[in-house]
């Protein structure tokens, strides 16, 4: 009789996710992972498989994460609030140095989609999730060619975010934010 967990699989992930997003694929070490979750290899092996498809559970961890986050703070507000207040507190979180790493998903497109389709196809279609969140909220907001601003949006916070981990300078960030939420004007 196999012996029961005892360890709660969702906050090993958590735990997971965070040194790949900080570390990268090729930088987080099994002694990195297995010191973050506090799993041996031998466990962290058998509760997730391989380091790679550890890797891509947390990549799609963070993506529920991220559309999650995004239909929040849309909710029960008009877009052009909504969009702000998700801008904000990405900003906020580049500034206070926790969001310098980046978007875990644009960091995998960087480091493996190029080299690993199943990678690059979570990177697709965690792309898509979160247009589809932020089409959803344009949508409900009334708002014209939503699907094509929807897309725009996506592709823009990938940029701040990337924009960022170089220069997290509060001004800088305010002022391509400010132009994000100018394309609802047009």
């Amino acid at each position: 009789m196999a012996r029961p967990r005892e360890f709660d699989p969702s906050q090993v992930l958590e735990q997971a996710t965070r040194v790949f997003w900080a570390r990268g694929f090729e930088h987080a070490s099994l002694d990195d992972l297995c010191g973050a979750t506090g799993l041996n290899r031998s466990s962290l092996y058998a509760a997730f498989g391989d380091k790679r498809n550890l890797y891509l559970q947390s990549l799609a961890r963070y993506e529920e994460g991220s559309v999650e986050r995004i239909r929040k703070v849309f909710e029960g507000k008009p877009v052009r609030q909504g969009l702000q207040d998700f801008l904000d507190g990405l900003i906020d979180s580049i500034v206070a140095g926790r969001g310098r790493r980046g978007c875990f998903i644009g960091n995998c497109a960087a480091e493996m989609a190029r080299l690993d389709r199943t990678a690059a196809a979570r990177v697709k279609q965690s792309l898509a999730r979160i247009e589809e969140s932020f089409y959803a909220a344009l949508t409900r907001g009334g708002v014209p060619q939503a699907r094509a601003r929807a897309r725009f949006i996506t592709a823009a916070v990938q940029g701040l975010r990337l924009v960022g981990k170089a220069n997290p300078d509060r001004g800088a960030l305010e002022d391509i934010a400010a132009q994000l939420i100018h394309c609802l004007d047009h």
